[in-house]
């Protein structure tokens, strides 16, 4: 099964728990802390595996989970990172960020890997708060939460010449005549339900790789017959070979066939009509083909067509050397341009709350990425953390906003599932 898209949710590990312990010896009284810090969660990571052609393994793995890392120990001992996790993915694979739209990656090279989601750093045990005012701290922080992404994997083929054109103009005759695919090959429409894929060897020993894509028809761009859902693989290709029926299959005109898919694919992506073309004039084996072929190349002169007979194997040679002396001339250029990754975003600086309050039901809801991340690595175990807690709150302006939007003593303040009590 050829699956080319699919929605994931990624966990990365949380990070492991700090300890809080002190040094513990005989003849040694007050020997201090000796809480070693946690370990970090596993990160999610997503490879590239040669091997590979379809993300049907990852539309049974929907929703994928980090491990936490181990607790830090006593006698100093950090707890181990937490292994991460690697998803193999096939070249061609783009990862997109469900959240901003942002493209977080574009692999097409053997063993390129990245991390979309990253786990939680390890908890910091007592040791690590130890300070000349506050020698002992009977404390120790949670690990971080490990990022959370929702994303999207979609493959767009790494092919360099793209096959295109309506369905039984003999595309598949094609590229089971020049490489060793062996597509489905019938006298009906849609014989290509996913596209195939062949290495070509010209005879100059120049090779290259051919995409044969499924049939387009009128309102492909708009989900018509198999719809846009294969046109994407055409924007990664470099040269886009239009085959055209010159025997008039059905009655068709060869010309009026040109002019359809072109007009798919600009109201595709207008991007795609920029690439260098060529044309496939097939089945000039047919009664009424040279005719035909007289009257196309009247109406189109500026890309070079070259007749050919698939199912004898006619004028392929030719064909497939213009193809690699074409692609010999064009550069690698980038699918995407800079600003749509996530990493080339201009993020400028500005000056924001990092926190919100509003009154809900009498009780004082504080919200806010910062403030949930402190909740939730501080370990309530002994009073000192606590006050620890509060006073961070304090820095952060919380207590003075609360009393400006009219907070009593005694009113009940809310951050994710922890409530307290409000004190002047």
């Amino acid at each position: 099964m050829f699956i080319d898209e699919v929605t994931m949710e990624l966990y990365a590990g949380n990070g492991g728990d700090g300890c809080m312990a002190f040094r513990r010896e005989k003849y040694i009284s007050m020997g201090g802390p000796f809480g070693g810090n946690g370990g970090r969660g596993s990160n999610i990571l997503f490879k590239v595996d040669m091997g590979l052609n379809t993300l049907i393994d990852l539309k049974y793995h929907r929703i994928v989970k980090g491990k936490k890392g181990a607790n830090g120990l006593g006698k100093g001992m950090h707890g181990k990172n937490a292994e991460d996790i690697t998803i193999k993915v096939p070249p061609g694979t783009i990862i997109t960020d469900m959240e901003t739209g942002l493209i977080m990656a574009d692999l097409t090279k053997e063993n390129e890997e990245v991390t979309i989601a990253y786990g939680g750093r390890g908890g910091r045990g007592n040791i690590a708060f130890a300070t000349r005012s506050n020698p002992a701290p009977a404390f120790s922080e949670n690990g971080e939460p490990g990022e959370i992404r929702k994303v999207k994997v979609e493959l767009k083929l790494l092919a360099d010449v793209g096959l295109v054109g309506l369905p039984s103009v003999g595309k598949s005759t094609i590229i089971s005549s020049i490489s060793a695919s062996k597509p489905k090959i019938a006298a009906y429409h849609f014989t290509t339900i996913t596209p195939n894929l062949g290495v070509v060897r010209a005879r100059n020993n120049k090779s290259f790789v051919v995409a044969d894509l499924p049939g387009l028809i009128k309102g492909a761009s708009l989900g018509e017959g198999l719809g846009d859902q294969f046109l994407k693989h055409i924007e990664r290709t470099r040269v886009l070979a239009h085959v055209i029926d010159m025997g008039g299959f059905e009655g068709r005109d060869p010309y009026e066939d040109y002019l359809l898919i072109n007009q798919e694919l600009e109201a595709f992506n207008p991007k795609i009509l920029e690439k260098p073309q060529i044309i496939l004039a097939n089945k000039m084996d047919l009664e009424g083909a040279e005719e035909n072929l007289k009257q196309f190349q009247e109406k189109v002169r500026n890309i070079e067509i070259y007749p050919i007979a698939a199912a004898e194997k006619k004028g392929l040679e030719e064909a497939v050397l213009a193809l690699a002396n074409k692609l010999e001339e064009i550069p690698k250029q980038p699918l995407y341009e800079e600003e749509k990754f996530e990493s080339h975003v201009l993020y400028q600086f500005k000056v924001e709350q990092p926190f919100t309050i509003y009154n809900e039901d009498g009780v004082w809801v504080v919200r806010g990425d910062k403030v949930e991340k402190l909740l939730r690595m501080t370990s309530f175990k002994t009073n000192e953390a606590a006050e620890r807690f509060a006073m961070k709150l304090r820095k952060m302006g919380i207590d003075d906003k609360l009393r400006e939007m009219g907070a009593k003593e005694g009113d009940t303040i809310r951050i994710l599932d922890l409530e307290f009590e409000y004190k002047e």
